[in-house]
């Protein structure tokens, strides 16, 4: 099993894993082609880069079917989903195409049924303390770059229930820390429950025993439900971090971008989350090079992030996505200025990002431990998701991965702390 692009693709892999091991299969997470008969590749086609990664991986295990090397190469996940009869035309080679839903057929494949008592006994494909949970699938929104929709369709909430019974399952294989995520998360529970039921999720969860840490990943900033923050600031096991991609800052470019929000909303937002939650870590994503932006549109975007001073902060250069609103307009800015646009992007993230971790030296914090390097133990706290944010460098002669101990920092860089244990 080979995943591609985000966490929600790598819990279908691992849900797709489970469903087989427990048909007799004998399956296993990859980077790359093992030694198997058949190879699954779960792909990615949210941005032309990650499609390129995907058709690439796909290539070479079809190389290695003409090599003899294994027998058949399945593909599913978001390109398959979208371009199915493309990649059939293109790539007859591989033995199947299945779209984000059609987990039952691929099992069918293997003469495996789908179990449905098997969704709370997920196995993990991450180090054993720590698991993303996704508690939704697809999207409603219609923001004119984005194509999540077209492949994974409309929003459909887990039931709370489900949830619990799959952090319990979780939290007795070993996890501690689950990142809860979703296309939207704060449209949790409008489908099923007729309203917003994020902060009651998140209390529920906080009650489960053994349960450390719980982590946002990618709140819609726009109709923000006020008291997910409440229930972040009652509840000591939900991280004080946030993960609200915003996109851009300018009003004329939200608004192509169909955003449903301004700067001047994402302000009172923002600072209405350090005010409920005043140790909050606020991680966003931001875009450059979308069609039309202009120079004075990216300085405004520039002033924001300078203003105020996330935490941490992502930058996607814009990918010209076609069947998306924004495929009409004229994709207008190079791929010089696109890139030289995240370039002045991130390093002023960077100043704010190094003054900030700064601001740690002297403090005594928690810190998860999550591998060891040859003689260096690496960790993260409660601001930082695995992956994509801050480490903390722990200088000790030995800790158990998975372990949470106190550390005092004593240095820091832009990306990274350095510390002792306490």
């Amino acid at each position: 099993m080979i995943t591609l692009g985000c966490s929600k693709n790598l819990v279908d892999s691992e849900n797709l894993v489970t469903q087989l091991q427990a048909g007799a299969v004998s399956a296993e997470h990859s980077n790359g082609p093992v030694e198997a008969d058949t190879v699954i590749v779960n792909t990615c086609g949210f941005i032309d880069l990650a499609k390129e990664e995907s058709v690439n991986t796909i290539l070479e295990c079809v190389e290695l079917k003409k090599a003899g090397a294994i027998e058949k190469v399945y593909v599913t996940g978001c390109l398959s989903e979208r371009y199915r009869d493309d990649l059939r035309k293109e790539i007859p080679e591989v033995d199947a195409y299945f779209g984000t839903m059609e987990l039952p057929a691929l099992l069918a494949e293997y003469d495996v049924d789908y179990r449905h008592e098997l969704i709370g006994e997920r196995q993990s494909s991450t180090p054993m303390h720590y698991a993303y949970l996704k508690i939704s699938e697809g999207c409603n929104r219609t923001c004119s770059f984005c194509a999540i929709p077209l492949m994974r369709g409309k929003h459909r909430s887990k039931p709370i229930e489900g949830i619990l019974e799959e952090a319990r399952a979780l939290v007795r294989r070993g996890v501690r820390e689950i990142m809860l995520i979703a296309q939207e998360l704060t449209y949790y529970g409008l489908d099923i429950y007729k309203r917003r039921a994020l902060a009651d999720l998140l209390d529920q969860l906080a009650a489960v025993e053994g349960l450390d840490w719980i982590r946002l990943h990618y709140a819609y900033p726009t109709k923000f439900p006020l008291d997910v923050l409440d229930a972040i600031a009652r509840n000591p096991s939900v991280c004080n971090y946030l993960d609200m991609p915003l996109q851009h800052a300018s009003n004329t470019v939200l608004e192509r971008m169909r955003r449903n929000i301004t700067q001047e909303e994402m302000r009172t937002l923002i600072q209405e989350a350090r005010q409920r939650v005043p140790d909050l870590a606020i991680r966003t994503t931001m875009m450059v090079g979308f069609p039309g932006e202009t120079d004075e549109e990216f300085q405004e975007l520039l002033d924001f992030v300078r203003e105020m001073q996330f935490d941490r902060l992502g930058v996607f250069e814009y990918s010209h996505e076609e069947d998306t609103g924004a495929y009409v307009w004229p994709d207008d800015i190079s791929p010089e200025q696109k890139a030289a646009r995240s370039r002045l992007l991130m390093e002023t993230q960077r100043t704010i990002s190094l003054e900030k971790n700064e601001q740690r030296i002297g403090s005594t914090l928690p810190v998860i431990i999550d591998r060891k390097e040859e003689s260096h133990y690496y960790g993260r706290t409660e601001y930082d998701s695995p992956g994509v944010d801050n480490e903390v460098l722990v200088e000790t002669p030995y800790a158990r991965i998975g372990d949470m101990i106190p550390v005092q920092i004593e240095d820091a860089t832009e990306y990274d702390l350095m510390g002792t244990p306490a």
